[in-house]
């Protein structure tokens, strides 16, 4: 595992923006663990988002990325601390998100920053997906402003399970929107770096919810 991988899990979990407990996910399921980018409150924080987005982007997607699409809201603050850490690379990226409802004076429309155009190729930038009910939800509207090109979606996290088939949620996104999706990180990735190993101080993984996270996979994994 890359050392940029391991330093983003200890991340999540030191800012509370991945938990475990008793949760529920937005699709209905009951989950012992939890992925909040609400959670990331500070300034450092967000630089610090904007740098693990921006390796993956760069890991991924080298240099066929035109404008970052960040779905309200969460996904606002991720595209623009991530455009900003892939500037201190040395690449422009433009970002856009959209408003929840058009905006019917000024300048009008339903998109804000750096607008689409024929041919633009687009990456959508998520905290984390289940179902891929908001991705569902993006891509025709984007469709509808510009013939763009959908080049991908990156997450902080993929929960590797099933979406609204037998695939993950990930890999039902790249096949029913013929586009390749990739996470910062994996749960097989946070389980390996976490299961009985202390952040400061904390057990974040013990035995007993690692027992949780096998059960809950044998139910919902893919």
């Amino acid at each position: 595992m890359e050392q940029y991988k391991r330093e983003f899990i200890e991340f999540m979990v030191r800012a509370d923006a991945l938990t475990f407990g008793d949760f529920m996910t937005k699709s209905g399921r009951q989950t012992p663990y939890f992925m909040n980018a609400g959670k990331y409150r500070t300034g450092p924080q967000l630089a610090a988002l904007g740098r693990y987005y921006a390796a993956a982007i760069q890991q991924g997607w080298p240099g066929d990325v035109d404008i970052l699409f960040g779905p309200a809201y969460k996904g606002i603050p991720l595209v623009a601390t991530a455009s900003i850490a892939l500037a201190a690379d040395g690449r422009e990226v433009g970002y856009c998100f959209n408003r929840k409802e058009a905006k019917d004076h000024g300048e009008g429309g339903i998109l804000v920053g750096a607008l689409p155009e024929d041919g633009s190729r687009v990456l959508i930038v998520e905290d984390v997906t289940t179902a891929g009910t908001s991705i569902r939800e993006t891509v025709p509207f984007l469709k509808a402003a510009a013939d763009v090109v959908m080049v991908g979606l990156v997450v902080s996290i993929d929960r590797q399970e099933r979406g609204t088939g037998e695939l993950s949620a990930l890999a039902q996104v790249s096949q029913d929107f013929g586009m390749p999706s990739r996470a910062i990180v994996t749960l097989d990735e946070v389980v390996e770096h976490l299961h009985g190993r202390e952040v400061d101080g904390v057990v974040h993984i013990d035995d007993q919810t690692r027992s949780r996270i096998d059960a809950y996979r044998e139910r919902y994994g893919a």
